[in-house]
């Protein structure tokens, strides 16, 4: 695990992200005891969303975070702000039935419009905008994409503009897809931005937010005393919010659930930029845009016309070999075009995922909340779901209770073996993505 935060952290120091924003200076670490209403641990996008919500409710709100405000996950991420969830509406189907599962498919949209709000409310600049697109890459997972279009739109009202063969030169300047899908209620955003116009508006709110404060183990009870290496802070209630990062930092602050959550790692280039017009040509839209293969290929252009490329998902703790190189490799092979246009920056990181790709939200005991497999759809979800948090904490907890209701597996294999075996797993995958 230590392995997993040294490259975590070694990638997000050369991402475009962090080169385009300038960072306030570093908040204190936690050096004293404190006493409030919640102890939110990770300062992502759900920790912040949770504790905006919270203190607009008059709760008092310490934020700890083991690194930096939004250091993981939720400032190096592709930016796309996506309707729906990693697995589908099949989880929600099977195990709560359709009415529970209509009302999930409305709340990832009500998660949209949410990023909006804050973003108009608290003035935040993260250079949003909307439209999004799914492609497909062979006939078979043109196919595959069809009968998911049509089933969304028969099933839950949700209506994209499709095309296949030639017309999808009007979506995407690529000769690699079959078909695609265009909506414009998904979008794009940059997350660092985002995320620290989030940390600002906590702070407004009275939120106390301390950086370099690991909480290295959590006592349980009926007020909860978080530890950090200088500090504590008692609390009646708890959200852990820090996802696949949060054993690394403190192993024995929830064991029971580091095997429902696997750490993924992802990676992304981004570009020179290029003039508006050639940019244009390749995405006419602005669309973000993600294929449907398993092992998937997304990007976008930035606001100074870069091209985000991200893929090359790794199921192990190590970081690719020669990951420019074959990362704009994958990128030519979508965009010839950009064959000899250089690579600015290379990122990346861990994300967390669920054995099923579905959100794994729920309790530890009464007083103690957690927030995990958002599954590579955490941008506008992150938000939403630190809204029902807040929402159960003040006594409303029928929404969130719809999430929680939903059965988790672990991952198999153990501790030693389950990374392996979902390498096996996989590979067999990348084949089938060939076919």
């Amino acid at each position: 695990m230590a392995s997993l935060l040294h490259s975590d952290t070694q990638l997000n120091q050369q991402s475009y992200y962090e080169a385009s924003v300038v960072r306030p200076p570093s908040l204190a670490p936690l050096q004293t005891d404190l006493v409030v209403d919640v102890v939110v641990v990770g300062a992502g996008f759900s920790g912040l969303s949770a504790a905006i919500e919270l203190a607009k409710q008059g709760f008092s709100v310490v934020v700890l975070e083991a690194d930096r405000i939004c250091s993981g996950a939720s400032g190096r991420n592709g930016g796309q702000t996506i309707v729906g969830y990693a697995s589908g509406q099949g989880p929600f189907e099977e195990q709560l039935g359709r009415a529970a599962a209509r009302q999930i498919w409305d709340m990832s949209l009500e998660a949209i419009d949410l990023v909006d709000q804050r973003i108009t409310e608290f003035g935040i600049d993260c250079d949003r905008a909307h439209g999004y697109m799914y492609v497909a890459d062979s006939p078979r997972k043109a196919r595959d994409l069809e009968a998911d279009v049509r089933s969304m739109e028969r099933d839950y009202g949700f209506v994209s503009t499709w095309a296949e063969g030639a017309d999808v030169q009007q979506f995407i300047g690529s000769e690699r897809y079959h078909a695609c899908a265009f909506e414009t209620r998904s979008g794009h955003l940059h997350p660092l931005k985002y995320g620290l116009g989030l940390a600002r508006a906590a702070h407004m709110l009275g939120v106390q937010i301390f950086e370099k404060s690991a909480v290295v183990a959590l006592e349980r009870g009926t007020t909860v005393t978080a530890r950090t290496a200088q500090g504590q802070v008692r609390a009646r209630f708890a959200l852990l919010s820090g996802n696949c990062t949060l054993p690394a930092y403190g192993p024995l602050v929830a064991p029971e659930l580091a095997a429902r959550a696997m750490p993924v790692g992802t990676y992304i280039v981004g570009t020179a930029p290029l003039d508006a017009e050639r940019a244009k040509a390749l995405l006419p839209h602005n669309a973000a845009v993600c294929d449907n293969n398993f092992v998937l290929d997304y990007f976008r252009f930035s606001a100074d016309h870069r091209m985000l490329f991200g893929g090359r998902v790794s199921y192990t703790t190590s970081t690719p070999r020669n990951l420019k190189e074959t990362m704009a490799q994958r990128m030519a092979k979508v965009f010839p075009a950009l064959k000899d246009v250089p690579i600015d920056y290379v990122w990346g990181g861990f994300v967390d995922i669920s054995m099923n790709r579905a959100p794994d939200f729920g309790r530890l005991g009464n007083n103690i909340y957690y927030l995990q497999g958002f599954s590579g759809h955490g941008v506008a979800l992150t938000g939403l779901a630190g809204q029902l948090v807040a929402q159960a904490i003040a006594g409303q907890a029928e929404r969130f209770d719809v999430f929680s209701r939903l059965k988790h597996r672990n991952f198999p294999g153990g501790a030693l073996l389950r990374t392996p075996s979902l390498v096996l797993g996989t590979l067999y995958h990348r084949l089938r993505d060939h076919f």
